[in-house]
């Protein structure tokens, strides 16, 4: 498996290099372009999950034992966190977004029978364990509830009531992107929340917090580090990701509203890695100070990590069915949400079960990126290679657009 993943890892940046180069100034337009900052909420909220919220302080503390994983030793534990989670691996979201955006319609490789349903089932099977995620971790979150170790009725409801939500939400565009803006905030409001705890409190201060964002510039004086597995938990993170790069590339491509290549780089890069850097910059201030984060905090969290659980799942849920011809014009509003309602909850038992793997997910991905490259030089290659930047600048009405859906 290792090799399987760093074949695609280095196929990945190659191909985003050889975007970059060739069609670095092409302007980038989807079916439902959206404004930037608007585009940017939905990439943020629909490419990340619970795991952002439950895992650093999970975490922390494994990548600080050297005793015990030695290979950890080149940089702090907030470096190794942020370089699971930021900056570097979202080019896997960039590379697809721009491939669904720009060469896609000139190629149908997602269109052929075979490649539409392997793109399907990984996309319902990233649901189910995104879904998975937050009912494994609830129990360190919310101890008050069990006992910190038991995953008990209460946690089931929890996640049943939040693919209820999303589901529902998945029925219209227009909850979507009010989802997505409004999880934004939140997440913005939390960071906010716990940084003015965090340096009112006895043990803190604001010089002492801008010293912990500092040690994030170990990542950036590491990041070859980060490009292979540095041992099988980062190659189970680098499989998590690829496992959801096509379907969050899928999804976002639509919402493009004009961006050249270069400008969807950073946009996809750098914006959302800001807010991923500070939180995980505060979580671990908390975690090397000792303050505590029971009570309030933990609830805070919780609730705002079930949002994340809820953007994903209703922006993945729309995609399956899109594709499938399961939509609620086809099937009516309550066949279409009882029947996914249904299909999640099973495959979110199925992860809790151990019978699924989110690796071999990652792993079918990465055969498809070789599979779509391997029929665009056999098949699409000309069209392809006449793609061309354009010097003209095309003006997106947004207005009539958030109006029609």
């Amino acid at each position: 498996m290792t090799a399987w993943l760093s074949a695609g890892i280095l196929f990945t940046f190659l191909a985003v290099a050889f975007v970059l180069l060739r069609w670095g100034n092409v302007r980038c337009i989807g079916n439902t372009p959206v404004r930037t900052l608007t585009f940017i909420a939905i990439l943020f909220t629909s490419g990340l999950d619970v795991g952002l919220i439950m895992f650093p302080l999970t975490e922390f503390g494994g990548y600080a034992d050297l005793q015990a994983s030695p290979e950890y030793g080149f940089a702090n534990p907030l470096a190794i966190e942020f370089g699971f989670w930021g900056f570097l691996i979202w080019a896997f979201y960039f590379l697809t977004c721009f491939y669904f955006c720009v060469i896609e319609p000139k190629v149908g490789f997602f269109e052929l029978p075979l490649v539409k349903v392997i793109n399907n089932i990984v996309i319902i099977g990233t649901c189910a364990f995104t879904s998975y995620l937050l009912l494994a971790n609830l129990p360190w979150y919310l101890p008050e509830v069990g006992d910190g170790e038991t995953i008990v009725a209460s946690f089931y409801l929890i996640v049943f009531i939040a693919i209820a939500i999303a589901v529902y939400s998945s029925t219209s565009l227009r909850y979507v992107r009010f989802l997505s803006v409004s999880t934004t905030i939140l997440f913005l409001g939390l960071i906010a929340v716990m940084w003015l705890g965090a340096v009112t409190s006895t043990e803190g201060s604001a010089g002492e917090m801008v010293k912990t964002v500092a040690l994030l510039g170990s990542y950036f004086g590491n990041i070859h580090q980060f490009v292979l597995p540095i041992n099988d938990y980062h190659e189970f993170y680098l499989l998590w990701w690829f496992s959801w790069s096509i379907m969050i590339g899928q999804f976002t491509s639509r919402f493009v509203g004009g961006l050249t290549t270069w400008q969807l780089l950073a946009a996809m890069l750098v914006i959302p890695s800001i807010p991923v850097g500070i939180w995980f910059s505060v979580l671990y201030y908390y975690h090397s100070n000792g303050l505590e984060t029971t009570g309030f905090y933990n609830l805070a969290m919780v609730f705002v990590g079930i949002t994340f659980v809820i953007n994903s799942l209703d922006s993945l849920i729309r995609l399956y069915t899109d594709n499938l011809n399961l939509t609620v014009a086809r099937f009516g509003k309550w066949t279409y949400i009882l029947g996914n309602i249904a299909a999640m909850s099973v495959l979110t038992l199925l992860f809790k079960l151990d019978f699924l793997e989110i690796q071999w997910v990652g792993a079918l991905v990465i055969g498809l990126f070789f599979a779509c490259f391997g029929y665009i030089v056999l098949t699409r290659l000309k069209p392809v290679m006449q793609i061309k930047a354009s010097g003209e600048k095309e003006s997106v009405d947004y207005g009539k657009i958030e109006m029609a859906n």
